[in-house]
């Protein structure tokens, strides 16, 4: 093993304890505690729409990594899947009617 390659497994075994602290603290800190503050669990409740959108938006909006709207195949199947996620509330067709629209899109 090179010095490059230990440098990379020890930055990597340094990010999974720091993760690993981070997330067992919560636990600790709860438990200290008796019960999660409403505050927090109503922050809590909003992480999983932020991540989702912080995954989704750039990819819709700059699949290529600048933005552009004209043209944007993405960016309309992305705009149709929302609407059948609304109005359906379906992750199957969700799922069916983004990707037909982005392949049919294709082949235009």
């Amino acid at each position: 093993m090179t010095a490059p390659d230990a440098t990379v497994w020890a930055a990597v075994a340094l990010a999974g304890v720091g993760t690993y602290a981070l997330r067992a603290s919560f636990l600790f800190l709860f438990e200290y505690l008796g019960t999660v503050p409403t505050r927090v669990e109503t922050a809590l409740g909003m992480v999983p729409a932020a991540v989702l959108s912080a995954l989704v938006v750039p990819a819709l909006l700059a699949p290529e990594g600048t933005v552009f709207v004209v043209g944007n195949t993405r960016l309309v199947a992305g705009a149709a899947a929302a609407l059948v996620a609304w109005y359906t509330e379906r992750i199957l067709a969700t799922i069916v009617v983004g990707l037909a629209v982005l392949v049919g899109l294709g082949f235009l």
